[in-house]
């Protein structure tokens, strides 16, 4: 049967934990910016908890010293974490057990299939290993089934998109959740940490709302309650390609912290007072906590950056 992630209003009482899960692979730019600050903000009106997780896993990927930078920027900026400052790599082991526990409860399987011999399908998984029984391997991947789903649709209510739905086995097939460089996934890692956090809201870039049913699938099988979702629009160049540290985006500056988080909040379509233009971060988050709106966001996946509202 479909699994939906309630709507927001369901189970309001229940005690807010929110996070914001950067990746150490460069510095915070404006695009990090928006993402991090609607999070933050989304807790704060709702008087709840505010997390930072440092997701590393991908060890290749990540830049020396990236993270302690990450950390530094946020609270130059106003945004302290209110707990312990998790980091991923740190729960490699447990990640491992989890797999190992869904192989042998028949939910996972062994995959030795290369890019090459996936280029054909488009991206969705054909299950050429899914009955292989192939050994574990240092450069085998692991799958998750979803050929074994009753309906195979995974639907859930957005805070701001609305809602949204994905059958699992005919528009992705088995995804992977351990890479064939052995590297953990993140779909299975975030969803491990936000389960051991006890995050009941996720508030992150609309870039992530196709991956959130495969999230709801590794839910359903570790018998674990989903969150409620607001996936914000996602920042892009005249070119279509979103602000990112792959791509040079620039770095946040902590000696501009005050006008630059004065046109985030503009950014977000929270259309600050103007007499709010330079004030000290704790004032602008303060005010920006207190009249946090998402539904002024535009219903949308993606904004041209020149048309973000003017400050």
């Amino acid at each position: 049967m479909p699994a939906t992630s309630p709507a927001y209003s369901q189970d309001a009482a229940l005690p807010y934990i929110g996070r914001f899960a950067p990746t150490p692979s460069g510095y915070l730019h404006f695009g990090s910016l928006l993402a991090a600050l609607a999070s933050y903000l989304d807790a704060h009106h709702r008087q709840g908890t505010w997390l930072v997780r440092i997701e590393d896993l991908d060890l290749p990927r990540n830049k020396p010293g990236a993270a302690e930078h990450i950390l530094a920027t946020l609270a130059a900026f106003g945004m302290h974490p209110q707990g312990e400052v998790w980091v991923q790599s740190a729960r490699h082991l447990l990640y491992q057990q989890q797999i190992q526990a869904l192989i042998d409860q028949g939910h996972a399987y062994y995959c030795d299939c290369s890019r090459s011999d996936l280029a054909p399908y488009q991206g969705i998984y054909p299950g050429t290993c899914r009955n292989r029984n192939l050994p574990p391997a240092k450069d085998h991947a692991v799958r998750i089934r979803t050929d074994n789903l009753a309906d195979g649709h995974y639907s859930f209510i957005d805070r701001l998109q609305g809602h949204y739905s994905q059958h699992l086995p005919s528009e992705l097939g088995d995804f992977v959740i351990r890479r064939r460089d052995g590297i953990v996934a993140y779909q299975l890692a975030v969803v491990m940490d936000d389960i051991a956090q006890g995050v009941t809201d996720v508030v992150r870039g609309a870039d992530l709302l196709d991956s959130t049913p495969r999230q709801l699938h590794l839910y359903a099988l570790l018998g674990a309650r989903p969150p409620r979702y607001l996936h914000t629009p996602l920042v892009v160049r005249q070119q279509g390609e979103k602000l990112s540290k792959r791509l040079g985006s620039k770095p946040l500056d902590p000696a501009l912290a005050s006008v630059t988080l004065y046109q985030a909040l503009a950014g977000l379509y929270q259309a600050p007072p103007a007499e709010l233009y330079g004030a000290p971060p704790a004032e602008m988050l303060a005010w920006g906590a207190a009249h946090w709106d998402p539904s002024r966001l535009p219903i949308t996946r993606e904004i041209l950056q020149d048309q973000l509202p003017a400050v």
